[in-house]
């Protein structure tokens, strides 16, 4: 595993990095660095914009509320974002943050609002969850921001995925009760993979039934207890990775 540097605070800047380049803040990041961090010239922060890898950059005060970042090295090269679809049905505003904060953690590489049903918001704000899985990714040393895809309708989404993508789905009707079992029957490598989360009052019969007519699907309990959709997400991200996704310890070693 990599080793990171958790006392220097992290910056996502959509800016090309090179040793000894300057790159300019906005007015947004400047206040954050200066008045927030209290952060003053000479200070060390790391910066990363998906693309390049993270950076080591020092802190120069060019005015009383302006700022520059004096890029330095290059602290780790840019890893490929694992292809993980998380798909979910939108919740209310602030359990959607906590949940597109938790995938960035888990390590989703997409996330896809799909309404169902059962869905009880009406609409989704895309700005609000890229601003949040850009804070996540600062936070926990991500490298690469997931992408955030426009909404869509439970047919389209299922009609639109790759036949060879294995759906794991959470489902209380799954007829085996051990997930660790119902992943286990997968291939122990699965490159593509989507994680589907549906509503409070989980997905209706028919749509049950078109889920699984695709070519490849897990249907996964999660155990005794009935979990809200957020929590929900977590603990199915956690299985996956654990099972199939980057969470085993040889897939640290490829």
């Amino acid at each position: 595993m990599a080793s990171y540097d958790f006392r220097a605070p992290r910056l996502f800047l959509d800016a090309l990095f090179e040793a000894g380049g300057r790159v300019p803040l906005d007015r947004a990041q400047a206040n954050y660095v200066l008045n927030v961090l209290r952060l003053r010239g000479g200070d060390a922060v790391l910066v990363f914009n998906g693309r390049d890898g993270e950076w080591r950059a020092e802190l120069a005060e060019t005015g009383r509320k302006t700022a520059d970042l004096v890029v330095t090295d290059r602290t780790r090269p840019q890893t490929r974002p694992a292809d993980l679809l998380y798909a979910f049905a939108p919740l209310k505003a602030a359990r959607l943050d906590y949940m597109a904060q938790k995938a960035v953690e888990m390590g989703a590489g997409r996330l896809k609002p799909v309404f169902t049903r059962r869905t009880q918001a009406t609409r989704v704000n895309l700005e609000r969850m890229r601003a949040n899985a850009v804070e996540a990714a600062e936070q926990c040393g991500v490298l690469s921001i997931p992408a955030v895809e426009p909404d869509e309708a439970l047919p389209a989404f299922i009609e639109s995925l790759e036949p060879d993508r294995l759906i794991v789905f959470c489902d209380e009707d799954a007829p085996l009760a051990d997930p660790v079992a119902a992943l286990g029957r997968a291939s122990p490598r699965e490159p593509r993979l989507a994680v589907l989360v549906g509503p409070e009052g989980g997905f209706d019969d028919a749509e049950r039934a078109l889920i699984l007519e695709h070519p490849r699907v897990v249907r996964l309990s999660l155990g005794p207890r009935v979990l809200r959709a957020d929590t929900a997400a977590v603990a199915v991200l956690a299985l996956v990775q654990a099972v199939l996704g980057d969470w085993r310890q040889d897939s640290w070693r490829a």
